[in-house]
């Protein structure tokens, strides 16, 4: 297990999807922690803002980029080695989520949840863990969710995504623990958002972004691999793994016919950076 544990003092701290949602709040926390931290996405005036923002607390570094772009996330971390320091902490929370119903398939609604919360992942994980290995230590985060433990309605793509970020963790956690990367994964419930759609399994409540930040900064300081914001939410989407396929289909129907864990609504998707982040 890597012992690397979150300190202000080790290095910079990274935080991709930052312009809106919970990527914007947890920057701010961090700030606010002692952290300089470099935020990144497509969207550079609301970093500008998030900048300015942050300006009583700390530092706040404007690197814009597109997850989706490899190029792009290779150039994000070689100005953060190369003219700001060295890099600690690196939380992932761009992603995007497209509501997608059976019976109204497009192509483009899994290309773009894919190209966002899965290779987006991947453009930013290869080099932050280059250049942690090189200083044998770092600790990285990566945005999951109870989504990814049970197909819904309306969920196939998000779900999906979220589906291969649990996998990928996992099976990268031990390889990354010898060489001394810290590798968690943030298991979200429902974070209150413009705009968002309740998406899983029944929660205890829904937290607001702030909550939620003050959450993830917590877990991130524990020695757990899965920070996990609704635990309850969890837990049942965990648990319901465990049933037959015969009745965990009749209680998701069940729950969904109910209004308990209604399907995604069927509205056009946001952007990465404008996307209401249900954050499941």
């Amino acid at each position: 297990m890597s012992m690397h544990k979150m300190n202000s003092e080790h290095g910079l701290a990274w935080v991709t999807g930052a312009s809106t949602g919970i990527g914007r709040a947890l920057a701010l926390r961090l700030v606010r922690g002692g952290y300089s931290v470099v935020v990144t996405s497509r969207n550079h005036a609301k970093l500008v803002a998030l900048q300015q923002e942050a300006a009583p607390d700390g530092r706040i570094i404007v690197l814009d980029g597109d997850v989706t772009d490899p190029q792009d996330m290779e150039r994000v971390l070689a100005s953060i080695e190369y003219d700001h320091g060295d890099l600690s902490l690196a939380v992932f929370a761009a992603d995007v989520t497209v509501p997608v119903r059976g019976d109204d398939l497009h192509r483009e609604a899994f290309e773009r949840s894919f190209a966002v919360n899965v290779n987006g992942v991947v453009n930013c994980l290869l080099p932050a863990v280059a250049h942690m290995k090189s200083r044998g230590h770092g600790h990285i985060a990566v945005m999951s969710g109870a989504a990814g433990y049970g197909g819904l309605p309306g969920n196939a793509a998000y779900g999906a995504t979220k589906a291969a970020l649990i996998n990928m963790a996992e099976s990268l956690k031990l390889d990354l623990d010898r060489i001394g990367i810290r590798l968690q994964v943030i298991s979200l419930g429902l974070v209150e958002a413009s705009g968002s759609s309740r998406l899983g399994f029944p929660a205890a409540g829904v937290v607001n972004v702030d909550e939620a930040a003050e959450h993830i900064v917590a877990g991130l300081k524990s020695t757990h691999f899965e920070i996990n914001l609704s635990k309850r939410t969890n837990a049942v989407a965990r648990l319901s793994r465990w049933l037959p396929y015969g009745a965990y289909f009749a209680l998701v129907d069940r729950l969904t016919r109910q209004g308990v864990a209604p399907a995604v609504a069927t509205t056009k998707h946001a952007s990465a950076e404008n996307r209401p982040h249900q954050a499941v």
